[in-house]
């Protein structure tokens, strides 16, 4: 299950690594400092028992030269409280314009701003899944491995088959 957090709304899409299939699964309305990102953590353990994935996978907003700033570490930070709270694994990759991706995507689809606002956060999500499960199949390293830096897991080591259902 991919996971695209935002200050005001948290995208989720669910994937098949088997298939490479990919489907947006939903937007949360939870401020991520709403509670101390406590409400956040909550509502995401909530979408992972409906969704029942193997692991989870976390955009990581790098700047656009590919280093960390101050947004990746309170992404690691928060990361880490979802990986202890759910029990799954957590593998980062790389977020970088998958919200401009999901614009340009609607761009010409007829929709409303308020439809498309809907949308966005999931569609970054499913994008983001895509990036991933492509990076993996070209064997390529698509991020870190766990939620404490790049090749340290979280708990277990990540899902060998479904990403998802």
């Amino acid at each position: 299950m991919a996971i695209d957090l935002g200050d005001k709304r948290t995208g989720l899409a669910v994937g098949d690594t088997v298939t490479g299939m990919v489907f947006p699964a939903g937007t949360l309305e939870v401020p991520i400092k709403a509670n101390a990102g406590e409400q956040l953590v909550r509502a995401l353990v909530k979408a992972v028992a409906e969704q029942n994935p193997g692991s989870l996978v976390i955009g990581l907003p790098l700047n656009m030269n590919g280093t960390e700033g101050p947004r990746s570490r309170m992404v690691r930070e928060f990361a880490q409280r979802v990986c202890n709270a759910t029990m799954l694994p957590v593998e980062f990759q790389d977020e970088r314009l998958t919200t401009a991706a999901a614009d340009w995507s609607m761009a010409r689809s007829g929709m409303s701003r308020g439809e498309k606002k809907g949308l966005r956060d999931q569609l970054a999500a499913k994008i983001l899944l895509e990036d991933f499960l492509k990076a993996k199949r070209e064997g390529a390293s698509a991020g870190a491995a766990g939620p404490g830096g790049a090749g340290e897991p979280g708990p277990g080591s990540p899902a060998e088959g479904p990403e998802g259902r």
